[in-house]
């Protein structure tokens, strides 16, 4: 399966932050808001990964992030001209995509809680069709909602109803198989001009090849698109870090761990930053003898 993280948009809500930067890049506490979706992809063993982004921004991901190699992974990139909808995307990554099934994530969502790698990659290798993730909210009229019935199967889908079937959110984590690019071209754009992502699973819904998986309570799942919830999202990652003493959205261990890369290139990224508690932190993972033991 390949990965595609979608990094465009204007990032209107967030201005003046955003007027130089791409929100993308916005930092959530400790670490470029980028990482956590990446991160997510890696967990879930994909080291194929294409990011698509507006053409005033996509320099300062390649300087980031350059082509992947030294988190044993291979990053490419492609332009977004103008955020015209989220299943864009498959257009602007048909040629990329082939005959792969593809992960999409948003760029600006982060997901954590325990298992969740393991969940991911189980997900992954069962992809048939689309695999949505869903989030109980509390305020569900803002969001777009999957009605299930009593054994959980997927009924329907809803963008920001007035009246929403359900209380569960989809998230901007999804699965798909290859017959996503087609899917995507026979899409009609909204009366904004924009391809949506609702109209692409609805197809899958409508062909009986789209449901839904639950990610229950204990789970965290932030969307960082106000001033808001960019400050809880670094201050949920501050207090998990500090108290215990992980880092959340580490790329380098989380490539250490996923066998991507080995001790060895692992303490070496921590050494070129031995100044910084991060680089310290990759040192002492390299160094652990019992680090299969622990999980993300």
């Amino acid at each position: 399966m390949k990965g595609i993280i979608l990094a465009g948009g204007s990032g209107t809500r967030l201005y003046p932050l955003t007027n130089a930067v791409s929100k993308q890049m916005l930092p959530v506490y400790n670490k470029p808001l980028v990482y956590y979706p990446l991160s997510v992809l890696m967990l879930g063993g994909i080291r194929d990964v294409l990011i698509i982004s507006s053409p005033q921004h996509l320099d300062g991901f390649r300087q980031l992030l350059g082509d992947g190699s030294k988190l044993g992974i291979n990053i490419e990139y492609a332009v977004q001209p103008q955020p015209n909808g989220i299943a864009e995307a498959f257009l602007i990554g048909a040629d990329y995509i082939g005959d792969d099934s593809v992960a999409l994530i948003l760029g600006d969502n982060i997901f954590h809680g325990p298992g969740f790698g393991k969940l991911l990659q189980s997900e992954i290798a069962g992809t048939d069709g689309c695999v949505l993730f869903g989030y109980r909210v509390s305020d569900p009229h803002r969001y777009g909602i999957g009605e299930v019935d009593a054994a959980g199967r997927l009924l329907s889908l809803e963008e920001k109803p007035a009246r929403p079937k359900s209380n569960i959110a989809l998230t901007g984590l999804y699965l798909y198989d290859s017959d996503v690019v087609d899917v995507a071209k026979n899409v009609r754009p909204s009366a904004r001009g924009e391809l949506e992502i609702t109209d692409v699973n609805r197809e899958y819904l409508r062909q009986g090849r789209a449901r839904m998986v639950d990610l229950g309570r204990g789970f965290a799942w932030l969307d960082t698109g106000t001033y808001d919830s960019l400050l809880q999202a670094s201050q949920y990652v501050q207090v998990l870090e500090q108290r215990q003493g992980v880092r959340i959205a580490c790329l380098e261990e989380i490539s250490f761990r996923m066998g991507f890369i080995d001790a060895a290139a692992c303490h070496e990224l921590g050494h070129a930053l031995r100044k910084t508690a991060y680089g310290r932190y990759l040192m002492e993972i390299a160094a652990e003898t019992d680090w299969a033991e622990r999980t993300e």
